[in-house]
């Protein structure tokens, strides 16, 4: 964790030597959690799937997803092997 004021007078430095240790960096404002800094990387990724999720739900509304059990995937998956092996 990060206090604001080593942010402030570190600057970005001390945000580089957290994100060499975590994959993000916790700033603290008077003694409590108030901010996260992630590299880009992980904020694009994390915006990617929240957006996934969005479209899977609005996919599941509409009915355009089938739910299956694990076990009838497998069983889907065998089937699809033996139909490409004959």
């Amino acid at each position: 964790m990060i206090s604001a004021n080593d942010l402030k007078v570190k600057g970005i430095k001390a945000i580089e030597a957290e994100l060499k240790k975590k994959h993000e960096a916790i700033i603290t404002f008077r003694g409590k959690p108030k901010f996260i800094v992630l590299p880009l990387e992980e904020y694009e990724r994390a915006k990617e799937l929240d957006k996934r999720y969005i479209e899977f739900l609005e996919e599941r509304a509409l009915g355009k997803v089938k739910e299956v059990t694990a076990k009838e995937h497998i069983q889907e998956l065998m089937n699809e092997i033996q139909n490409t092996t004959e």
